[in-house]
């Protein structure tokens, strides 16, 4: 069974189509209540670390790097396995995050990732 992995950001309204909405920061949006988020999951384990965050402070010149070392990160990082433990059975994940950028965020490089786990 194939699982369809979309991205969105929290600040969207959820949709009966997001299927299981995991939200994939580290730290709880701005602004945003619990209640309006609809998250099934939080997994700030799979988010890249507080230094990787901070080093790479959105920036597209850093786009690139920051892939590469959230990759590693993640390769080094057991939730990934239980995360695709807990969902192999999971046929629609939406992975949510708070960055404005829609191009360069965290959300982009998890998907890569579990994609190529399935």
């Amino acid at each position: 069974m194939s699982t369809t992995i979309a991205i969105k950001r929290i600040y969207e309204a959820p949709s009966k189509n997001d299927g299981l909405r995991v939200l994939a920061d580290r730290l709880w949006p701005r602004g945003l209540k619990k209640e309006a988020a609809a998250i099934d999951e939080w997994a700030k384990d799979l988010a890249p670390t507080t230094e990787l965050r901070k080093w790479f402070d959105h920036d597209p010149e850093k786009w690139t790097g920051f892939q590469k070392k959230y990759e590693e990160e993640l390769k080094q990082n057991p939730a990934l396995n239980e995360f695709l433990k807990k969902h192999a059975d999971t046929r629609k994940i939406t992975l949510l995050y708070a960055a404005k950028d829609e191009l360069h965020n965290q959300a982009i490089v998890l998907r890569e990732i579990l994609k190529a786990h399935r």
